[in-house]
């Protein structure tokens, strides 16, 4: 409850508004919010639109290791002494960001229970999506990989009905996130799309039947070396 004189504090407000420390940025499509090696100083929080996690090797081989949007933190890994950036985020089409200085991250999470409670909850999230990622590479097929990052993408899973996945969302980015060639992706994408479990018009609409073939181990999502 509030204090007298004082107004309740709404955590998706604060981080939504410009304020102390707090500045509300936008990126057009293939602009990047920071970039590997950049100094690592500031959270952003995605009010709108998604952002590309990506990765460049030593090699020069990049990698996309995920795909952030509404609602979720980008780059607080500074909060953990990060003193430079470890990947590139790239906004995926328009976006609506706001910047928070580490300072104001901090002063926030020491002062505001509810902000603190966000902000673990979606470390918390984060942390397992992280753990489920790694465990679906290692014993999953790359078909049962793909229909799982699908559902995903789809918000499956989450309040509200499943959203269509934008057509941003490229088969070359499908394939760099699973760990597979872009072929392979398209392979798949016709074969759900021929067994009713996906739908292209415009963008791709995932429907329930995948989430079922999924959790029961289905035969059609077990792929054929």
């Amino acid at each position: 409850m509030a204090r007298p004189g004082k107004t309740a504090f709404d955590a998706k407000v604060f981080v939504a508004k410009v304020g102390a420390g707090k500045t509300v940025l936008e990126f057009q499509k293939h602009q990047n919010v920071f970039a590997q090696g950049d100094v690592a100083a500031t959270v952003f929080y995605i009010q709108e639109g998604k952002v590309k996690m990506t990765v460049l090797s030593d090699q020069g081989k990049e990698g996309v290791v995920g795909i952030l949007g509404p609602g979720q933190f980008v780059g607080e890994g500074c909060m953990n002494d990060h003193k430079l950036r470890i990947s590139t985020a790239t906004a995926m089409d328009h976006c609506v960001i706001t910047a928070i200085t580490k300072d104001a991250m901090l002063a926030a999470l020491h002062d505001e229970p509810q902000f603190s409670e966000m902000f673990m909850a979606y470390l918390l999230t984060r942390n397992s999506r992280i753990e489920e990622d790694l465990i679906d590479q290692l014993l999953n097929s790359s078909e049962r990989r793909l229909a799982r990052m699908l559902l995903l993408l789809a918000n499956f899973g989450k309040a509200g009905s499943p959203q269509p996945i934008s057509p941003n969302i490229s088969q070359e980015t499908l394939a760099e996130m699973i760990g597979t060639s872009r072929s392979r992706v398209s392979f798949f994408m016709n074969k759900f799309r021929k067994l009713g479990l996906i739908d292209y018009n415009g963008h791709i609409e995932v429907h329930n039947s995948l989430l079922s073939a999924v959790l029961h181990d289905k035969p059609q999502l077990r792929e054929n070396h």
